[in-house]
């Protein structure tokens, strides 16, 4: 079983995530607007969700967990990529906060287990298997 990331580099992956989202809404929005806007925090979490499903999807992880060197694999075999509407419900937990927040000893919050993921170091994949 391929261990799941650290809390740290999960942490280090949301921020640059977060960053990255909402300085896409600035560069869109402008920033006099975004400053004035109440809902920009809003626009940057459709960002977020939209970003995290896709590139989840498509290539394994986020913006930011791509930079973090962190991929989402399935539970049921590290090679197979997740699916669009499981990144997207995945994406969409994790904007809620909460379900990140309750985990399992081995580390996997309500969101991936909610779509049977977990979430491990680019450089677990790459270990020879033990045997």
């Amino acid at each position: 079983m391929i261990e799941t990331a650290s809390w740290t580099r999960r942490l280090g992956a949301i921020i640059v995530d977060w960053t990255a989202c909402t300085l896409v809404v600035v560069f869109v929005m402008g920033p006099a607007r975004w400053s004035d806007d109440p809902l920009a925090g809003f626009y940057a979490s459709g960002v977020f969700v939209l970003e995290s499903a896709l590139f989840t999807a498509l290539l394994g992880g986020s913006f930011g967990k791509l930079a973090t060197r962190l991929r989402v694999i399935r539970e049921d075999g590290p090679g197979r990529p997740i699916e669009l509407i499981p990144a997207l419900v995945r994406s969409i937990l994790v904007a809620l906060v909460v379900p990140p927040l309750i985990f399992r000893p081995d580390g996997r919050g309500l969101h991936d287990m909610a779509v049977k993921t977990r979430t491990v170091r680019l450089a677990g994949l790459r270990r020879p298997a033990d045997g």
